[in-house]
C-alpha cells in the first residue's frame, strides 16, 4: 500500500477591498443575484456570477422546489446560462456568495460541472467564495475543490 497526499491551495482575503476591481465587481453581481434566489424552504440564498473571456457576466441564483431534488444551485444556474447564451466562450471566473456568515463551498454536483467547463475550455477558472460578511476564499481551478475529479477521459477506460 502507498499513501498519497492531496493538497488543496486557497488564498484568503480579509475583505473585497484586497481584490482586483474585476473580481470585486463579480462578487457584487453575485451578491445581487443572491437577492433573486427562490429559497422559501431553506431560507439559504446563494448567488453566482460567471465572468466570460469576452467580458460578459452571467448571473444565477439558487432555485428551490417543494420536492427538494428538483431545485438547482446558483452555480449551475449561472454556468448553464453562460454556456447556453454564449456557447464556446471560456469561463474565466465564478464568484459565489451566500446568506451564510462564512464562505460556502459549492456542492459536489456544482464542482463536477465546473470541472466539465474547465475541461471543455482547457482553462482553470478562478473561484471566489464569500459569505454574508468577512473573508473571501479564492481558488485557482476546481482541482483545489475537487482533487480527484471525474472527467470525460475516465469514460475511455
Amino acid at each position: 500500500m502507498k499513501k498519497v497526499q492531496v493538497i488543496s491551495e486557497f488564498s484568503e482575503y480579509v475583505s473585497a477591498a484586497e481584490l482586483p476591481v474585476e473580481e470585486k465587481e463579480l462578487l457584487t453581481k453575485a451578491e445581487a443575484a443572491a437577492k433573486t434566489a427562490y429559497a422559501p424552504y431553506s431560507k439559504f440564498k446563494v448567488g453566482a456570477a460567471v465572468l466570460l473571456d469576452n467580458g460578459e457576466i452571467v448571473c444565477g441564483s439558487n432555485q428551490e422546489n417543494a420536492s427538494y431534488p428538483l431545485g438547482l444551485c446558483a452555480e449551475r444556474v449561472a454556468l448553464f446560462a453562460a454556456s447556453a447564451q454564449h456557447p464556446g466562450i471560456r469561463i474565466t471566473h465564478i464568484a459565489v456568495t451566500s446568506s451564510s456568515k462564512n464562505p460556502t463551498a459549492p456542492c459536489g454536483a456544482c464542482r463536477q460541472v465546473m470541472a466539465e467547463y474547465e475541461s471543455v475550455h482547457k482553462n482553470e477558472m478562478q473561484i471566489l467564495l464569500k459569505g454574508a460578511a468577512g473573508k473571501i476564499i479564492a481558488a485557482d481551478g476546481v482541482k483545489n475543490l475537487l482533487p480527484l475529479m471525474f472527467s470525460g477521459k475516465d469514460l475511455n477506460g
